[in-house]
């Protein structure tokens, strides 16, 4: 008579994602952060909208992860309100929008003309403002969801040639706080992460010695931050474990808001 084979316990399942079951946003996709946060989305289980204007690196992100590519200009309202919508009628919901579309121009207040502040303006401010009412409107009459812009230290820390840059920054912060307040009711968490400088293809020309060596001299521990240690945060913010959160500005900067931005004598000092 042959024996029974003793029956094996059933392989453990893999746990699932932080986003497991999310529809997420993510404008400004084609690189940088906003690419590597659309990954890490994807790989935390989330069903993800990658938006930008280039939209071949869109369709490699999306054969890399399975993101869906929407083309998506920030300064163009209709576009902004029209990714919002892509997301409810493929999914019926939206739970996390990121907005990391920027781009980076250091011009002193002497040369700042009206047409190199709207500039900057139209993306770092006006569009993000268009951002957060459009995505924050899907996300209330769905249940609500978590809303995080990419803001910067240069909102709090002040530097030459900044005035565009982290005066846009600096309105979306408290725009943020405002939108948390009119938008708590519905369930809907508004923050922002706000980097030091990060190497990404947008930053790349600034990392030389020189500089590298001046931030590092002016960060608490003593290292650059990473793209990595970014988008860690705003998982976070994304997930259920920052439900209580809303509001805030998270710097992600090793503690560079307790000292100062370098400036040119700082890149001249020597190592």
């Amino acid at each position: 008579m042959t024996a029974e084979p003793t029956p094996q316990p059933a392989p453990p399942e893999a746990p699932a994602g932080r986003l497991a079951g999310k529809v997420a946003v993510v404008l400004g996709a084609s690189s940088g952060i906003g690419r590597a946060a659309a990954l890490r989305f994807a790989c935390e289980g989330a069903k993800v909208i990658a938006a930008a204007r280039r939209v071949p690196e869109l369709e490699a992100l999306g054969r890399e992860c399975g993101a869906i590519p929407v083309p998506c200009d920030i300064t163009r309202d209709d576009q902004v309100e029209a990714l919002a919508r892509a997301a409810l009628d493929r999914f019926g919901t939206l739970d996390v929008a990121l907005n990391c579309a920027g781009f980076e121009q250091s011009t002193p207040i002497r040369d700042l003309t009206p047409e190199r502040l709207y500039a900057m303006a139209s993306v770092q401010f006006l569009g993000a403002v268009s951002f957060i009412r459009h995505m924050a409107n899907a996300m209330a009459a769905t249940g609500g969801g978590s809303l995080i812009t990419i803001s910067s230290i240069t909102a709090r820390l002040v530097g030459e040639g900044l005035a565009a840059y982290g005066g846009s920054k600096a309105a979306i912060n408290h725009i943020t706080r405002i939108a948390a307040l009119e938008y708590g009711p519905q369930g809907v968490r508004v923050n922002v992460v706000s980097p030091g400088l990060i190497e990404t293809p947008m930053t790349a020309h600034m990392f030389i010695p020189p500089v590298v060596r001046a931030f590092t001299r002016e960060t608490p521990l003593r290292r650059m931050g990473t793209v990595d240690d970014v988008v860690e945060a705003i998982l976070w913010l994304a997930s259920d474990a920052s439900s209580f959160i809303t509001g805030h500005d998270l710097p992600v900067d090793g503690g560079q808001l307790t000292r100062r931005l370098p400036g040119r004598d700082d890149f001249l000092a020597p190592a």
